[in-house]
């Protein structure tokens, strides 16, 4: 065993330097300080360098975790970067996005023998900015161009990860979205204070100089017919996301002053791109001296509250039906909120969004809740007790999760199959759709979920084009001959 590992015994963790409440709430920069070198080295050296790795297998794109820590202790970061990057379209995004917590650093060896995990994802980012910096991360120069082309609906990771992996293999891409930037949700869903936004932007330049074409404010469906790209490509995939979101079930959800989480986060995230945003300037998406409500208790949840500090609430309060425990997002993200200032109200359910006789909005009703018997998802349901309370509220954000879009109605294309929740039904071994040629990737497919899974699929999406196309190829020479 190398003699620069196994140091956990000797080396405490530690975070990169975390800015104080005071300082970052009123700006959207990232939270995080970078890790020096010979702090990301001293980090890395913590490694057990385990015979069967729990958090390669904690992590969605099996990250050759163990393998990248040993080489940055080493100091062989260029390999480092190397093997980070063979397995993950944007190491530098999930090292700062992801719920480590909950994937690879929640289940390391040495976490769970008490001396805390090794700092998995600060290391990563370390890593991969550091690559940037140094000038390894280059444009795609694939061996050879192949004719074939491929389609992608969706510039967001599981797009992004599907058009690098396939033009690794010479394939013309274009990519097509909705939107008039590359990112997806990277870019108008997530603060600046988690991602910013020139990270992302780099990666879709890289794409750009590696010969991948992007037509933004393109909907497909609208401005062009899946008919129309199914004609111009060779394979196609659908990688929209979802983004219509699910509605808050009780009276006055239709109230003013009522939003959708990923309407607020937009309009924000433009705000910050320094884009024109009329809805933001006259106040009726900015938070600055109101009472505001959030309702929900995943990433996006956390997302809105600590969005709403930054733009300057009068109170910030976080409504969830379940207890702290059994919330679905970050609980590190949690701790964030809670150091910025806002509160959270664990067992509660909203009854009512309550108005005055002018239609202003005064109040969010709220049921308190008890923890019942485990429901399918495994966790305890959320039981009323019969008590209500009101909290004052002069903005209500609902980040209760999203839904798909009704793709077979706007593709106009009604053999493209979904399931009963509206997700796109593939085959699994394939990633193909009921539409011979077209495949589908992230969370159009799993439903709302998290970015490395995106990529996954994109990956693995991109695998079973390449198949297919090369199988056309085949077919098409022996036809000739």
């Amino acid at each position: 065993m190398a003699e620069k590992m196994l140091k956990f015994i000797k080396v405490e963790r530690s975070m990169p330097t975390k800015r104080s409440a005071t300082d970052r709430k009123d700006d959207f920069d990232e939270i995080y300080a970078e890790f020096s070198k010979d702090k990301a080295k001293e980090q890395a050296t913590r490694c057990s360098q385990c015979g069967v790795p729990f958090c390669q297998q904690g992590c969605p794109l099996s990250n050759n975790i163990p393998d990248w820590l040993k080489l940055a202790a080493e100091d062989r970061l260029e390999e480092a970067y190397q093997v980070s990057s063979a397995t993950n379209n944007m190491p530098e995004i999930c090292g700062r996005i992801c719920p480590q917590d909950r994937l690879c650093e929640g289940i390391c060896t040495i976490e769970q023998s008490g001396h805390g995990t090794v700092t998995i994802g600060s290391i990563e980012k370390y890593i991969t900015d550091n690559a940037w910096e140094q000038g390894w991360v280059t444009p795609i120069k694939p061996p050879r161009e192949r004719a074939q082309s491929a389609g992608i609906i969706g510039a967001g990771p599981a797009g992004l990860a599907a058009a690098e992996q396939l033009r690794r293999k010479g394939y013309q891409v274009v990519v097509y979205d909705a939107y008039d930037r590359g990112g997806g949700l990277l870019v108008y869903g997530i603060p600046g204070f988690k991602l910013e936004k020139d990270v992302v932007e780099r990666r879709i330049k890289r794409l750009e100089d590696s010969g991948i074409a992007f037509k933004f404010n393109t909907r497909v469906g609208e401005t062009v017919s899946l008919a129309t790209l199914r004609e111009e490509h060779d394979t196609v995939l659908i990688a929209t996301g979802v983004y219509q979101a699910k509605d808050l079930k009780c009276p006055g959800s239709g109230n003013e002053g009522v939003f959708p989480a990923l309407e607020y986060l937009t309009a924000s995230n433009r705000k910050n791109f320094g884009d024109a945003v009329p809805a933001y300037d006259d106040g009726t998406l900015n938070a600055d001296g109101k009472r505001v409500v959030v309702i929900g208790g995943g990433d996006t949840a956390m997302d809105c509250v600590r969005t709403a500090i930054r733009q300057g609430a009068k109170s910030v309060t976080c409504l969830y039906r379940r207890d702290r425990a059994n919330m679905p997002g970050s609980q590190r993200e949690v701790a964030n909120a809670e150091e910025e200032g806002v509160t959270f109200e664990w067992l509660a359910s909203p009854e009512a969004i309550l108005d005055t006789k002018a239609g202003k909005l005064k109040a969010v009703r709220a049921s308190r809740m008890k923890l019942g018997e485990p429901d399918a998802s495994g966790r305890q349901s959320p039981v009323r007790t019969g008590e209500t309370f009101d909290l004052k509220a002069d903005m209500v954000i609902k980040a209760l999760g999203f839904d798909p879009e009704d793709l077979p109605e706007l593709f106009g294309e009604e053999t493209l199959t979904v399931n009963r929740w509206g997700a796109v039904r593939v085959d699994y071994a394939t990633m193909e759709t009921s539409l011979p040629g077209v495949y589908a990737a992230g969370d159009i497919v799993r439903g709302a979920s998290l970015v490395v899974w995106a990529i996954k699929d994109g990956r693995d999406a991109a695998d079973a084009m390449h198949k297919a196309m090369k199988a056309q190829e085949r077919a098409s020479k022996v036809a000739a001959e």
